[in-house]
């Protein structure tokens, strides 16, 4: 009977693919696209990817000159606290590096296995730290030098104007605009 909810028909998606349609015209697959949920865990997989290529080089950028910087003739100068909050700026990039390859790790190690799904939730999961991860070693590596630089209030006030820079832009504004 028309208008009734329950029954279904079928049509072929822009890939040719049947899909199961609502009297009033919702595909049954979630989101507004017309792709079944395997297509859309493999466009969400690929658009995470491509976006984790981005941050991951960044953070290897980062990684890479905090690795160096023992080996320059200015690290001497450092004060124990300085020495400090470089350890503690290292530990946050390589943190950084674990979680944003993960992902690429996880795919390689489920690959063919029908662990798409869990493996899109799991790389959003690990991306997302990995940026708040970034966010921090790069705030802690603008308090290293602009203590070593300016100390005091200067460097407090620039180190919380890109904390909060990073957090704004990256995260509030994001989550603010989602609801």
């Amino acid at each position: 009977m028309p208008g009734i909810s329950s029954r279904l028909e079928t049509r072929r998606g822009r890939t040719g693919k049947v899909i199961k349609m609502a009297d009033e015209g919702e595909a049954k697959s979630a989101g507004p696209r017309d792709e079944s949920e395997e297509e859309r865990a493999d466009r969400n997989l690929g658009e995470l990817l491509q976006e984790l290529r981005v941050a991951g080089l960044g953070v290897q950028v980062l990684f890479g000159f905090l690795l160096s910087l023992p080996f320059t003739n200015r690290f001497t100068h450092l004060s124990p606290g300085q020495r400090n909050l470089y350890l503690g700026t290292i530990v946050l990039a390589a943190v950084a590096t674990a979680l944003l390859l993960g992902p690429v790790a996880y795919h390689r190690l489920v690959f063919r296995r029908g662990e798409k799904e869990r493996l899109v939730r799991a790389a959003n999961i690990m991306a997302i730290a990995g940026l708040a991860a970034v966010g921090l070693a790069v705030s802690a590596a603008i308090l290293l030098v602009t203590d070593y630089v300016s100390s005091g209030l200067t460097a407090a006030l620039i180190t919380t104007f890109v904390t909060l820079l990073f957090a704004g832009l990256w995260f509030a504004l994001p989550l603010a605009r989602r609801r």
